[in-house]
């Protein structure tokens, strides 16, 4: 906001046009960066929006939570979960240390949702998620907005959840030790269905494949430069202006085109700063294979397939068994993490 542009507001302004709530969300929302720490009025509409269907969301699976799968999680989507929510405690924790409100509500409010919503796609149906994970949720999700919007939390606490006492006087949740390998295998997971939908939709041949094998020259080149700019400690690199310089030299020597490596350099320094150093390792932390084969229901739900069937392309047997749609591996190689998707109709 600003006096010059005529949206200036008062705080008791604020709070009647928004509520207090949405007005401490927006705030929150407003600071961390470098941009101007302006109160953005689209930030608290949408945060009435957003804490309203989280309300409507949690009335109505308490009130249906008998129809809940019971028991310890078990499946491939419990186990990510149950990840995704542990990772957004250390970090939504961390964000409120160092006072970067925004990067806690990112953590533990539009992250925290979006893996909820994802483990829900994952699921199929609402009786597939787990009871357990799913009240845990809940719990958590309420602890950790409770410093931004304690109101919405108050009341989520003692009137949903039933919890006796203050959630102000409960405590930060408890978590496990995150798993990033978890956090890539789920990543090259879903991205992968995202390129197959992709090239479903179009009817193209996959750009590249997947097996578990060293990254090209090029690219190896580049995940060990970026290695050595990595801080382990605090999830960041070294300056943008100091390694676009550097790489640029590294690529030059090497005869490699600067202009194909930079989108794959920014890429890995974003999953980087997200799940930590392995992010830049020159083989994946897990099996693709194993991945995929582990989720082929999904697969076959997400992009609507009769029949899934996942092959090493490094395999001559497997090879084989594509008969005379082998020839694509050969105009698109496989490389990490991006998996060969081939259509056929019978």
């Amino acid at each position: 906001m600003s006096k010059s542009t005529g949206n200036f507001r008062t705080l008791r302004q604020a709070i009647e046009e928004f509520s207090a709530t949405a007005t401490r969300f927006s705030l929150a929302d407003a600071g961390d960066g470098v941009d101007d720490a302006n109160f953005v009025f689209e930030t608290a509409n949408a945060a009435i929006l957003r804490l309203v269907k989280q309300l409507e969301w949690m009335e109505e699976k308490l009130a249906a939570e008998s129809s809940l799968r019971t028991g310890p999680p078990s499946t491939y989507a419990d186990k990510v979960f149950e990840n995704d929510i542990n990772i957004a405690i250390r970090l939504t924790e961390k964000a409120y240390k160092e006072c970067l409100f925004r990067e806690a509500l990112k953590n533990g409010v539009y992250d925290l949702q979006a893996a909820r919503d994802e483990y829900r796609n994952s699921c199929g149906s609402d009786e597939n998620m787990n009871h357990d994970l799913i009240l845990n949720f809940m719990d958590v999700q309420t602890r950790l907005i409770e410093p931004i919007c304690p109101q919405f939390a108050e009341y989520v606490w003692r009137k949903l959840l039933k919890k006796e006492g203050s959630v102000v006087t409960a405590g930060w949740p408890t978590s496990n030790e995150p798993d990033l390998v978890l956090k890539s295998a789920n990543k090259y997971l879903q991205d992968s269905i995202v390129l197959m939908r992709k090239l479903l939709g179009s009817k193209k041949a996959a750009k590249k494949g997947a097996q578990v094998t060293a990254a090209p020259a090029g690219k190896a080149h580049c995940l060990k430069f970026l290695q050595s700019k990595f801080d382990q400690q605090t999830y960041r690199f070294a300056p943008d202006a100091e390694i676009i310089a550097e790489l640029k030299e590294i690529l030059q020597k090497d005869g490699q085109a600067e202009n194909i490596y930079m989108p794959f350099v920014k890429f890995k320094k974003k999953e980087a700063i997200s799940i930590g150093i392995q992010a830049l390792n020159l083989r994946l932390p897990f099996g693709e294979i194993e991945v995929l084969k582990s989720n082929m229901d999904l697969i076959k739900r997400q992009l609507g397939l009769e029949e899934v069937e996942v092959y090493s392309a490094s395999d001559p047997d497997d090879v084989s068994k594509a008969g005379p749609h082998a020839s694509l591996l050969k105009k698109n190689p496989p490389s990490p993490g991006n998996p060969t998707a081939i259509f056929v109709t019978r």
